[in-house]
């Protein structure tokens, strides 16, 4: 069974990865991580092999890419809270 973490803790799988990292590796080793919001979720592995950069030198890099790929329905939930997202 894999790993599933909030949106807004997504920074904690990036603890795994060695950065600098390319894409390739670090959607394969990421790919067993399911990130969650209030509304949806997205496999976290697949989101970052749809980034447009081929490599990512810091987690920031990885972060800021990954609001870019994800689905509608987890970017800018109105009146979306920690504790939303922590309850489902």
């Amino acid at each position: 069974m894999g790993e599933r973490v909030n949106l807004n803790r997504v920074e904690s799988a990036f603890e795994r990865l060695e950065f600098p990292v390319t894409r390739d590796d670090a959607a394969a080793e990421l790919v067993d991580v399911t990130v969650a919001s209030a509304d949806d979720e997205a496999n976290l592995g697949e989101l970052v092999s749809e980034m447009g950069s081929d490599a990512f030198h810091t987690p920031d890099d990885l972060h800021a890419e990954l609001e870019a790929v994800l689905p509608a329905g987890m970017v800018g939930d109105p009146g979306q809270s920690d504790e939303d997202v922590e309850s489902s």
